[in-house]
């Protein structure tokens, strides 16, 4: 179980247009914005036209108060002729042995239960030994390290057939997919990874009820059949509180919890009991 070293704002020339597009984005006013970042809605104004260059420490809390992910802050900075602020640690590097082992003490300590790290584009990078029972069935070709978990779950090779609410399940993951499409970095392999799936065939029907007829109101379960049997599982993300390092604010750890009583007794069953 070892982690393998492995979303964007909109574009533009210069600082100006890159600082606009994340505030239009954002649907913030000159005026919203500056009164945030502590500065005036006039010299906003002049910086997003070109007249201006904003300083180092007024891009930065500019940049926090639009929510603009931790690369693309980098981004900004450079567009304005300053160093990068935030570091680019590759997890393989000694100084990052005491996340890697936290991570994976966190997914060994999830067993009998799914859970796997991935980057900013959905590879997976690590994962426990529970969710190869989830990998049941999956081609080959799919699972090359790093796979990824958005073609797994929807290729008509990977897990789609399994899927009982796939329907359900798909929208779920292109929502999320959607939700990263902005210009940036990350933003023409997510493009790629995007059209690539809505193009994979979808079942001629879907016989899942909604989320809330299966006693799950309150989020959508991922539910697979295995071993003649369905299992149900409710997914978490969790993601590091104030990243200081681009790898680092781009790591998710997803969970699957079990959402039934029968999910728990088969999976401490194959996989052995919670610990």
């Amino acid at each position: 179980m070892t982690i393998m070293a492995g979303m964007g704002g909109p574009t533009g020339t210069g600082v100006g247009p890159l600082l606009r597009g994340w505030r239009e984005r954002r649907q913030l006013s000159q005026l919203q914005l500056a009164l945030r970042a502590n500065s005036s809605a006039r010299h906003l104004s002049f910086v997003e036209n070109g007249r201006a260059r904003p300083s180092r420490e007024l891009l930065l809390r500019l940049a926090e108060q639009l929510d603009v992910p931790v690369r693309e802050r980098n981004s900004l900075l450079l567009a304005a002729g300053y160093a990068p602020h935030y570091p680019e640690t590759p997890l393989d590097t000694p100084s990052m042995d005491a996340l890697r082992g936290g991570v994976e003490r966190l997914l060994a300590a999830h067993d009998p239960y799914p859970a796997v790290v991935i980057d900013g584009t959905f590879q997976v990078l690590a994962a426990n030994r529970s969710l190869t029972l989830l990998l049941d069935g999956v081609a080959p070709e799919l699972l090359r390290p790093p796979f990824n978990a958005v073609r797994v779950a929807l290729h008509p090779d990977g897990l789609a057939p399994h899927i009982v609410n796939f329907r359900q399940w798909r929208r779920h993951l292109l929502s999320r997919l959607e939700e990263r499409l902005e210009p940036g970095i990350h933003a023409e392999p997510l493009r790629r990874l995007y059209e690539e799936v809505l193009g994979y065939p979808e079942p001629e029907e879907d016989p899942a009820p909604d989320a809330a007829d299966e006693g799950n109101p309150f989020a959508l379960p991922l539910r697979v059949r295995h071993d003649g049997r369905v299992l149900s599982f409710l997914s978490t993300v969790t993601t590091f509180n104030t990243p200081l390092d681009v790898t680092v604010s781009e790591l998710a750890l997803e969970t699957f919890l079990p959402a039934d009583r029968e999910t728990v007794q088969h999976l401490q069953s194959v996989v052995g009991p919670e610990r």
